[in-house]
């Protein structure tokens, strides 16, 4: 009976860590360089100059990460948060919001907020250790989000889920869950193999935190029975 009364409790309450995370996202962004809307940064090459400053101080620097500075290894928690541009923060918030609601409530708003933050900062520290000599600046929930992808696909495999691809013409398509989320698996894979060493999207994020995702939700939930829901998912050129 607790444990029922638990979950009807956070049923009730919906996804507040979803909503939260996906708000926190939204304010640092919006008093951030990139938004363009906070005159403190300035205009033109002041704005680059300071935007360049901003991410170089929140976001991860793999060439900085592990030289022991307590500021450096805090940054793949702080970079979880800040994002380049608008299409950079909606797409994420996007996929963190179809794909983390019943991810959420599966794991329940302690674990799920728990799961969420150390999938995100091994993904990073993952792509910054590849890239130890990089100095480039990597920030975004990307390695978070594809975690929760994982998470998703190994808890609900068998939920449907409607998808917009530019090569159909984007006509709204219901696929299930596991043709969808393993086809953008596999898109990562060969664009990370296809990846310079220059900026970019960081893909090997995508794929260490996808597989921690589903990997954690094997372990933890492996010997439940599987839930089988619909959901409904947007899935365009943005990349998680």
């Amino acid at each position: 009976m607790i444990v029922r009364w638990q979950a009807l409790r956070e049923t009730a309450r919906g996804p507040v860590v979803v909503h939260a995370l996906i708000a926190g996202c939204c304010v640092v962004f919006l008093f951030g360089p990139a938004s363009g809307l906070n005159p403190s940064y300035g205009t033109g090459e002041r704005l680059l100059e300071t935007g360049t400053a901003y991410f170089r101080h929140w976001g991860v620097v793999p060439d900085e990460l592990f030289t022991g500075s307590a500021r450096a290894l805090l940054t793949p928690l702080t970079a979880l948060f800040v994002h380049g541009s608008w299409l950079h923060l909606l797409g994420n918030m996007l996929f963190l919001y179809v794909f983390g609601v019943m991810t959420q409530e599966r794991m329940g708003r302690q674990e799920f907020l728990v799961f969420y933050v150390c999938t995100g900062y091994l993904a990073l520290a993952a792509y910054a250790a590849a890239n130890a000599s990089s100095a480039q600046t990597l920030v975004g929930a990307s390695g978070a989000i594809s975690a929760v992808l994982g998470a998703f696909l190994c808890l609900f495999p068998r939920a449907r889920v409607t998808s917009l691809f530019p090569f159909l013409l984007f006509l709204p398509l219901r696929f299930p869950a596991w043709m969808v989320l393993l086809f953008w698996f596999a898109l990562q894979w060969v664009a990370a193999h296809r990846a310079g060493s220059g900026p970019g999207v960081a893909y090997l994020a995508h794929l260490v935190g996808f597989s921690l995702g589903f990997a954690y939700a094997w372990v933890r939930y492996r010997r439940t029975t599987r839930v089988k829901r619909p959901a409904t998912a947007t899935e365009g050129d943005s990349q998680p």
